[in-house]
């Protein structure tokens, strides 16, 4: 026996755009990874820490560095992750194509974020700053959970 449930196609894209995010997870994962190499800090260690820096070349601080920032990148989307995606399936049941396109630009900023974080050429991590809209369509989509809870009770 087959049960046929009738969705709008809409709802197509905003799982999609849910599923995206467990590749952007990985991609994290794999340029934590990249950076964790030429660091010369080896698992299970999470970072470099003082002791490891003091001890360093200015050469490797620069890698160790890198490889925080690669790593704080990572970590802050996976704090982001688990109040984003029900946020964007929530949404999405009121506001699909909305909620995917904020969806997007909320991959396309964490993508920018990482990236960003982890130029050479920054200090301080102010590299990330250019994936800091990440927040405005998290906070979209807040938004529109909110609303989508108040447009029920009031209907």
């Amino acid at each position: 026996m087959s049960v046929n449930i009738s969705v709008p196609q809409e709802y197509g894209y905003v799982l999609l755009t849910a599923a995206s995010t467990f590749f952007v997870g990985f991609w994290h994962a794999g340029r934590v990874g990249v950076f964790r190499k030429p660091s010369g800090i080896m698992y299970p260690k999470q970072y470099a820490e003082n002791s490891d820096m003091s001890a360093a070349t200015p050469e490797q601080k620069k890698k160790m560095y890198l490889f925080n920032c690669a790593q704080r990148a990572h970590g802050n989307f996976l704090e982001n992750a688990p109040s984003f995606i029900p946020a964007l399936l929530v949404a999405g049941l009121r506001y699909p194509v909305a909620s995917s396109i904020m969806g997007v630009g909320w991959i396309l900023s964490r993508i920018a974020y990482a990236i960003g974080y982890t130029r050479a050429d920054r200090d301080d991590g102010k590299g990330r700053l250019v994936g800091a809209p990440f927040w405005l369509f998290q906070i979209g989509l807040y938004g529109m959970v909110g609303w989508s809870g108040f447009k029920m009770l009031s209907a």
